[in-house]
């Protein structure tokens, strides 16, 4: 088990391993989980995610965490910083995916907070994005209660099918 990245009162994230595949297939091959991304994974996807994710620990030091509950250890999630393209250029995005027994309770909140901090204090980066198709009104509000303003509209085409994102983004004002 690899150790605690970041910690909030009822969370850890945590780097995933082939451990938590299970877990993570459970999330990844659920209808109501994935609507957003046009539905949900087969296991070849589910392990291309994972191996996705392995790759960016190695490659950046950082991607999509897996989201653990402090008191029982189970993974409820995923939630972390990852590159994305925007505009032609590689951007810091915060996102986050959770199991659907566990959505409306503030842990998306919670992790992405964490998330931005992390990327500002310790990644040190100058703004922080979340692209949220736009009919994922839970993870828009998510991006606003993170302190992100709505700042563009871009289209995505993913898994065949061309999908409209609203591009959000929170500067560090400390830099």
């Amino acid at each position: 088990m690899t150790h605690p990245i970041l910690e909030t009162d009822r969370l850890q994230l945590r780097e995933m391993t082939l451990a938590d595949m299970g877990a993570l297939a459970s999330m990844l091959q659920d209808e109501k989980v994935m609507y957003a991304y046009n539905g949900a994974f087969d296991e070849a996807e589910t392990l291309a995610w994972m191996q996705k994710q392995l790759l960016r620990y190695r490659e950046h030091g950082f991607g999509l965490w897996g989201m653990f509950l402090k008191d029982t250890g189970e993974m409820i999630g995923q939630c972390g910083i990852t590159m994305q393209e925007y505009k032609g250029a590689q951007v810091p995005e915060i996102g986050y995916l959770l199991a659907h027994k566990y959505w409306h309770k503030g842990y998306a909140t919670e992790a992405a907070t964490a998330c931005r901090e992390y990327g500002f204090h310790t990644l040190h980066f100058h703004a922080l994005y979340s692209i949220i198709r736009d009919t994922n009104i839970a993870s828009r509000n998510v991006a606003l209660r993170n302190g992100m303003d709505l700042i563009d509209t871009i289209v995505k085409h993913y898994r065949g099918v061309d999908m409209s994102h609203w591009v959000f983004c929170v500067k560090n004002v400390r830099l």
